[in-house]
């Protein structure tokens, strides 16, 4: 891994605070407080790179939270992947404590990028529109283009380099909670 690839990384991430702060900001929108957290989401991870990115930024931790967090990670992964139905679970992130992510400049792109209606154009499909969290909060609102594709490719593109550089290959799906444990 090389001190580029996250930097690279880092300035995608920037790009998309910056866009998801202005769209919020047409709508008035705060994140706060609300019970569809994204923290609670049962949100899978895409990229290596990002879980790297992750996990650097976990290494950061003071040994003990590093700890706690793994302790966490453990019970949220037992009780998700054990759970015939865990999709109807609502676990907070185990690098959330007491409503703060603990590597809050590290976190992945979904956690960046979730909470606002929003569309994402894939080649030959009709765009996909979220409604954002909350249905429904939104509705009183014009739609505010917030447009998920570019940041999705720029990721991609970061991907393809760390994959090369790194010898990673095939697919990965994982949780936080799974990133920190295996």
């Amino acid at each position: 891994m090389t001190s580029d690839q996250f930097s690279n990384l880092s300035d995608i991430y920037k790009a998309m605070d910056k866009t998801w702060d202005k769209t919020a900001s047409q709508y008035g929108f705060l994140c706060e407080g609300c019970e569809d957290n994204c923290c609670k989401s049962l949100f899978f991870h895409h990229t290596f790179i990002e879980k790297a990115f992750l996990l650097h930024g976990f290494e950061l931790l003071a040994p003990d939270i590093k700890k706690e967090a793994l302790t966490r990670a453990k019970t949220y992964f037992s009780k998700t992947f054990s759970d015939e139905d865990s999709t109807s679970l609502k676990l907070m992130c185990p690098l959330n404590k007491e409503g703060k992510c603990l590597i809050y400049e590290f976190r992945p792109m979904i956690c960046r990028l979730h909470g606002l209606p929003h569309e994402l154009h894939k080649p030959g499909s009709p765009p996909l529109k979220g409604p954002g969290c909350h249905a429904g909060l939104f509705d009183e609102h014009p739609y505010f283009p917030f447009d998920r594709t570019p940041f999705y490719k720029e990721i991609a593109q970061v991907e393809i380099q760390f994959r090369q550089n790194s010898g990673k290959n095939g697919r990965i799906k994982e949780t936080v909670a799974q990133m920190l444990l295996f």
